[in-house]
């Protein structure tokens, strides 16, 4: 099986800034080493947006010396809190599209990597995504050359409800736009931009959601607060891409637990196993 590893919602900002007490590098250098020392092998390391916390090209900077040794290819995507041209500033070799968008296609055996670009500097509501004209055009042609290969579809801002009111209130506005092309096509749906791991079906197009690697959101379904957050530990999402499918995996980070057999506990305590 090929791996593939996933970070979201990095929320980097300038040295020795944190938020809600939590240090956003140090959490994402947590994460990145672990999953890299876990799964060396993986094709591709996918960055789902929100790279930073301001977009500052400070931020950047970060971003761009914590990762200078990664040994797995790096796919970058953008979030509300991205900037543009902070982001370009500090990774000019990013690939973009014609139209200036950062989507993306990695083709594997199997699997067709299609990464989107939900940005939207003049949101309204404020921190909600957008998929223009040009970038569904883009998206279009990148489904059609899929071929027999399955769609993985990425995009930061979900296109649909999630049941939490601070966050349903800031999705992808369009979000039919992406689901009706979806359905149609063999395709599973990953979004970021919640900070929780969340899986389901939205007309017919199955989804995943992971975890922040640095702050999490609380099951909270009745507050219309976006920035609800909690100290939760960090996780990277890992997904194993079989010829049957595509399997997702999301692992918290520094809960150092050792796997025990429940058989072995049990006889440690005088008990038989079943």
């Amino acid at each position: 099986m090929d791996k593939i590893l996933v970070l979201t919602d990095l929320h980097l900002r300038g040295a020795g800034k944190t938020i809600i007490g939590l240090d956003p590098t140090a959490r994402l250098q947590q994460s990145l080493d672990t999953a890299l020392r876990d799964h060396p092998e993986a094709k591709a390391l996918i960055l789902m947006g929100d790279l930073t916390h301001s977009g500052r090209v400070e931020e950047y900077d970060v971003l761009r010396n914590t990762l200078k040794n990664c040994p797995v290819p790096v796919t970058y995507m953008l979030g509300n809190h991205d900037q543009r041209a902070g982001f370009r500033a500090a990774f000019p070799a990013a690939p973009v599209t014609p139209q200036g968008h950062m989507q993306h296609v990695i083709d594997l055996p199997h699997h067709r990597i299609i990464t989107l670009d939900t940005h939207d500097a003049a949101a309204n509501p404020a921190h909600s995504g957008l998929l223009c004209a040009d970038r569904l055009a883009w998206l279009d042609a990148a489904l059609a050359g899929s071929g027999a290969r399955m769609a993985l579809v990425f995009a930061h801002h979900p296109p649909h409800a999630v049941g939490l009111p601070g966050m349903d209130a800031i999705a992808l506005r369009n979000g039919n736009d992406l689901l009706d092309r979806l359905r149609t096509t063999p395709a599973h749906l990953f979004c970021g931009h919640v900070h929780r791991t969340i899986s389901g079906q939205a007309r017919g197009v199955a989804f995943t959601m992971f975890k922040s690697t640095c702050h999490q959101a609380p099951l909270d379904l009745i507050r219309p607060d976006s920035t609800l957050s909690i100290a939760e530990p960090a996780a990277y999402g890992l997904l194993l891409l079989t010829k049957a499918g595509v399997i997702a995996h999301s692992e918290d980070i520094g809960l150092n637990l050792t796997p025990r057999s429940c058989s072995d506990a049990l006889r440690e305590g005088g008990l038989k196993a079943n």
